[in-house]
């Protein structure tokens, strides 16, 4: 080099603090997720099928906001479990339904408590105004890139 070196200031990223608190809060609740036998994805994935009646890999991928690969490994994952089953689609015979079984329910109901937990104790260090603001800062930085928004 010539002697100048450039300087990024890894610290004076907003990617950075974005996903350093991301992994905060997934580290957190992956660790209480675990005594379930469930990972946070798998969590979300069973939340998006109970909650909100999704059957179709592709919604369920932006439900929880991740690409249909990682989908399908958790999908599969979750199956071999006794959580969900899938099947090929009733209309559509070129779709796949993902249902819930009892096993899945009652494990996402489980959990629950320790997402709860999880999600109360980062709530806790904002205002009702601050998580509000933050909320609204973090779609704004991810409108328009290509995820569900």
């Amino acid at each position: 080099m010539d002697g100048q070196r450039l300087k990024y200031g890894l610290h004076d990223s907003i990617g950075f603090h974005a996903s350093y608190a991301a992994r905060l809060v997934e580290r957190r609740v992956e660790e209480g997720l675990r005594r379930f036998a469930l990972t946070r994805v798998g969590w979300c994935i069973l939340l998006a099928v109970a909650e909100e009646g999704l059957k179709n890999p592709s919604d369920i991928a932006a439900f929880v906001g991740i690409d249909r690969t990682a989908t399908s490994r958790a999908l599969r994952a979750l199956e071999t479990e006794g959580l969900i089953t899938r099947a090929i689609g009733k209309e559509d015979r070129r779709m796949t339904e993902v249902s819930m079984t009892d096993a899945g329910y009652d494990r996402m109901i489980q959990a629950v408590p320790i997402c709860s937990e999880n999600m109360n104790h980062f709530n806790a260090k904002l205002s009702v105004a601050e998580r509000s603001e933050l909320k609204r800062l973090l779609a704004k930085l991810c409108a328009g890139e290509g995820g569900s928004d």
